[in-house]
């Protein structure tokens, strides 16, 4: 979906187009769960490390893409962090003791209360994919993590009927476009917040590019 992607001409068989777009949709679908992982609760150890193993071991880029860059910076974080210290800053800051210091709901930016009418909004969409919460979910439905989830399952599930381009770009311009900035905004603005921070940044930089591709459909 990002414009980096370049036929290469009439040569190019329409296999070959459809493996660029499967391996695109991948690498999304997955930054989707990524994400989803980070904000549902805190990283464990082997996450982390997982994460730092992803570093290149060379850097051959003149000029480092934006995309790529705050993936970086989270590597960085990553390995020069422990998990103990991201369970702290999460339960300080997401969980706190009464409320929360920053919200993960979309209600709470768009209606500026929980358990409003964006939580309702999202839950016909879901029961229109035929989808439910699992009974082992405690957050709800448009806790940020299960909305990722939800755009995880729009770009990687086996119906084509559900899991489609069109219902991605509805399901993202109506249920995260409007208020990912906000919540990252919040994230940075928290000055006890340090290690979200790069989650925060590549956050709203992979959204920005989602909702380019989007308007050029």
């Amino acid at each position: 979906m990002s414009d980096s992607i370049n036929p290469g001409g009439a040569e190019q068989s329409q296999a070959e187009l459809g493996n660029i777009g499967l391996a695109e949709d991948l690498a999304r679908s997955d930054l989707y769960g990524l994400l989803a992982a980070f904000y549902i609760k805190a990283p464990e150890q082997a996450f982390l490390d997982m994460i730092t193993a992803s570093a290149p071991q060379e850097k051959s880029l003149n000029e480092v893409p934006p995309l790529l860059g705050v993936w970086l910076n989270l590597i960085s974080a990553a390995r020069d962090s422990q998990a103990s210290e991201w369970q702290s800053e999460y339960a300080a800051e997401f969980m706190g003791v009464g409320r929360p210091n920053v919200y993960l709901n979309s209600s709470f930016y768009l209606a500026g209360h929980l358990h409003e009418r964006p939580l309702v909004e999202v839950r016909r969409a879901l029961a229109q994919f035929g989808l439910e919460s699992s009974d082992d979910v405690t957050e709800t439905e448009d806790h940020v993590s299960a909305l990722f989830e939800v755009m995880r399952y729009l770009i990687a599930g086996d119906d084509v009927e559900i899991s489609n381009l069109t219902n991605q770009r509805v399901f993202f311009n109506d249920h995260i476009r409007p208020w990912y900035d906000d919540l990252c905004d919040a994230i940075e603005a928290n000055p006890e917040l340090h290690l979200y921070r790069p989650v925060a940044a590549l956050t709203r930089e992979f959204l920005a590019i989602e909702g380019q591709a989007f308007d050029m459909m």
